[in-house]
């Protein structure tokens, strides 16, 4: 890959982190192919899908913006912190990592959740978008 794809990418993701620190769902969105690889490492069958129905595998761009709009509605918008430590990136692929802290609006519990976001980028669009995150921190905060 050359140098030019990885600064493109790295410009992508740049943009991206500040569209998700913005939280302006539609605007995120717009950065996401129509066709996105998105997957969660997140337990298929525990932790009650019913108290976090953002974390789901998701196939489209347009199901992005539905996604940021959850988080915001299930956490508490004044409690919310993003540390990004490192963007790594190589070619088209890119990945960030750092620490969240939020807290859950249904039950008033703060969390930390360290995490790595796997992203790609083709043609100035996201289209993989993997998160491995600690889904126990995420699931006792919304328990």
């Amino acid at each position: 890959m050359s140098a030019t794809t990885s600064t493109s990418t790295r410009a992508v993701v740049t943009e991206l982190l500040r569209r998700i620190g913005s939280g302006d769902a539609d605007a995120i969105a717009e950065l996401y192919a129509d066709e996105v690889d998105w997957r969660l490492d997140w337990p298929d069958a525990e932790h009650g899908r019913a108290a976090t129905p953002w974390i789901r595998h998701r196939s489209t761009g347009a199901e992005a913006a539905d996604h940021f709009r959850a988080i915001a509605e299930h956490h508490v918008p004044e409690q919310v912190a993003t540390q990004i430590e490192r963007v790594l990136v190589d070619g088209e692929d890119a990945v960030v990592l750092g620490e969240i802290r939020q807290t859950a609006r249904a039950t008033g519990r703060a969390y930390r959740a360290r995490f790595a976001l796997h992203l790609t980028i083709q043609d100035g669009r996201v289209t993989r978008h993997h998160v491995y995150e600690d889904s126990l921190a995420v699931a006792q905060a919304f328990a």
